[in-house]
């Protein structure tokens, strides 16, 4: 048996003891999980941001010797600013790396979780994945009859026409809607010129409602070149890299460990609900159950 041999049969544990130069050379693959929605859900509860995600890319992008950086992307979508902003940082360190970056589709990759999905070389998903919603939206209530109702005064003071536009308590302002409308195209022509500069001739040319914010599973996004094939993350890596692949998960950091004994949770009152945490989790269930999940 060769040294080169008996270095790689030893068990991954003992090969991390070794000095660099007398472990088995293995391809890695860092591996970023992109789970939830995108922006904030609640003042105090966020979702994926750059903050949050932008520690983990100089991470993963650092590791020595990587083949490729994986995206693993759960998320119905959000903020189109800070979709736009994690997926730039993606390409730029692709390009500064000169590292391929692939992209993993669980249950969905949809609006901005499909325009962070495009910073990925190369995009596989399940069969049953969701894919796309390559459009925007925003929701609100109208209120302005009920606290009528109600015989309740709206009293809202501005330095500006349209500081209070659409406000939900006050009668829907055509003017307010159509520079709505406005807004949301610009958006949308962001996204749209986004996706075909990523996809380029992979794109199905015969579809009208490519980009009218539909979404598919991944039989159909497959023939309409939105994602690449079907598959793993571990089918895929292995296929690529071979069984010895490290596919290597880069977390974030944990708080310190004075923080988590001292930090929120720890107290009496931690099993109390926390109203700010409870419409987070509703607002995020609202972001799922917009793909009927």
């Amino acid at each position: 048996m060769t040294q080169s041999t008996f270095l790689q049969s030893l068990p991954s544990p003992l090969q991390r003891l070794l000095p660099g130069r007398f472990r088995a050379s293995h391809p890695i693959v860092p591996v970023i999980r992109l789970s939830g929605p995108i922006g904030a859900v609640m003042p105090l509860r966020t979702g994926l941001s750059i903050a949050n995600v932008a520690p983990l890319l100089e991470r993963a992008f650092a590791i020595r010797d990587a083949k490729a950086v994986a995206l693993v992307i759960n998320s119905p979508g959000g903020s189109a600013a800070q979709s736009h902003l994690i997926f730039k940082r993606i390409r730029a360190m692709a390009e500064e790396k000169k590292l391929p970056v692939i992209a993993f589709v669980e249950d969905a990759a949809a609006s901005g979780g499909y325009m962070i999905a495009c910073a990925a070389d190369e995009i596989f998903a399940d069969p049953s994945s969701i894919v796309g919603s390559i459009g925007v939206v925003a929701a609100s209530f109208g209120l302005d009859r009920f606290i009528a109702r109600y015989d309740i005064e709206r009293r809202v003071h501005t330095a500006g026409a349209h500081k209070a536009m659409l406000d939900p308590f006050r009668p829907e302002d055509p003017d307010d809607v159509a520079r709505l409308k406005d807004l949301q195209n610009r958006i949308h022509s962001v996204f749209m010129g986004l996706v075909q500069a990523r996809r380029g001739e992979k794109l199905a040319r015969d579809r009208e409602d490519l980009f009218s914010g539909a979404f598919w599973v991944g039989d159909e996004a497959l023939g309409l070149g939105l994602i690449d094939g079907f598959g793993d993350i571990r089918s895929i890596l292995r296929e690529r890299f071979g069984d010895k692949v490290q596919i290597k998960l880069v977390e974030p950091a944990r708080p310190p460990l004075i923080g988590r004994l001292f930090g929120r949770g720890t107290s009496s009152s931690s099993s109390l609900l926390d109203p700010g945490e409870v419409m987070g989790v509703l607002e995020e269930r609202a972001a799922w159950s917009r793909l009927g999940l």
